[in-house]
């Protein structure tokens, strides 16, 4: 097939039409609706092979998690994912690889109820783009900038498992089962989350890089400090010493870091037990600024924590 019959018979045939799209895949831009009292939220991450995903990966994986770490940012800040764009350079026009990573693709499209609306397909090394765009009530968004001295800091879901598949394709740790794989290749965006703490969080981010990497991304732009109890960290399948080291520093995740006043504490667990998902108090947020990493008797973490540096 051509390029233009590639996004014909397997992107444009998307079951899944919104009705704020008034024009989708087939011309020179899409043209959207935004609803009354509402902001749009953008972000756009770009996924190499063997940067991103190894080779290995199926073309299914590829399309989910191309798609699912878009969401995850659009996740920490609050918003409802809506609209997405796609941009796929392939060095050959496989049918049987498109037609896998579409399934992955829209499979978690069709979930959250987002539309592709354009984007791009070219010849070159393997790469994918997405830019997701999502709705947030005016002056509603949860920012990286908001934290306050005395907060609490939560983690949703497990930490390191994404790591540690990582190490065990790359040979430098034992096998691993599948589901642990699947904290790599198909990690879930907490979108519901992100929306049911919206009106409670004073900061976001998701975890990406690394919990050390991303909470401190919280720390430089809120101007404060943290606690972190390492022996608090969820860590589910992994040891503990090792674990807490993949914990803080491997990425991977997608799981959200937040911050909440602490008397929002029964609301917001209250409001994450509703949603089946698993949440952990790790620390808290201090005046005096830089990241104290002890363990729950006081004694001091002097393990690595370095996260995922792309340069």
């Amino acid at each position: 097939m051509t390029e233009f019959e590639l996004i014909k018979h397997y992107f444009a045939q998307q079951s899944l039409h919104r009705p704020d799209v008034m024009l989708g895949i087939g011309d020179d831009a899409a043209i959207l609706s935004i609803p009354a009292g509402m902001e749009l939220a953008v972000t756009t991450d770009t996924l190499a092979l063997d940067v991103h995903f190894p080779a290995s990966a199926s073309p299914y994986d590829i399309g989910y998690k191309s798609l699912a770490v878009n969401l995850s940012d659009l996740a920490a800040m609050g918003a409802t994912p809506a609209w997405v764009t796609l941009a796929i350079t392939l060095p050959q026009a496989d049918e049987s690889w498109i037609h896998s990573f579409c399934d992955g693709f829209f499979t978690l499209a069709n979930r959250y109820q987002v539309q592709l609306i354009g984007g791009d397909l070219t010849h070159g090394p393997l790469a994918i783009t997405v830019q997701a765009i999502g709705f947030i009530p005016t002056r509603k968004a949860i920012l990286r900038s908001g934290a306050k001295a005395g907060d609490l800091i939560y983690v949703t879901g497990t930490l390191g498992e994404a790591g540690l598949a990582l190490l065990s394709l790359q040979g430098k740790a034992s096998p691993v089962p599948e589901d642990i794989l699947t904290r790599l290749h198909r990690p879930e965006p907490r979108v519901t989350v992100g929306e049911a703490i919206r009106d409670i969080a004073h900061a976001a981010i998701d975890i990406s890089d690394g919990l050390t990497a991303d909470l401190g991304h919280i720390l430089e732009q809120s101007h404060v400090g943290a606690i972190i109890y390492v022996d608090q960290l969820p860590l589910s399948h992994l040891p503990h010493e090792g674990g807490i080291h993949l914990a803080l520093t491997a990425g991977d995740d997608y799981e959200l870091c937040f911050t909440i006043p602490t008397d929002k504490r029964a609301e917001l667990e209250a409001k994450l037990t509703a949603l089946s998902c698993r949440y952990t108090c790790i620390g808290t947020i201090t005046e005096q600024t830089g990241l104290d990493l002890r363990y729950q008797n006081g004694k001091k973490y002097h393990g690595q924590i370095g996260g995922y540096q792309h340069f």
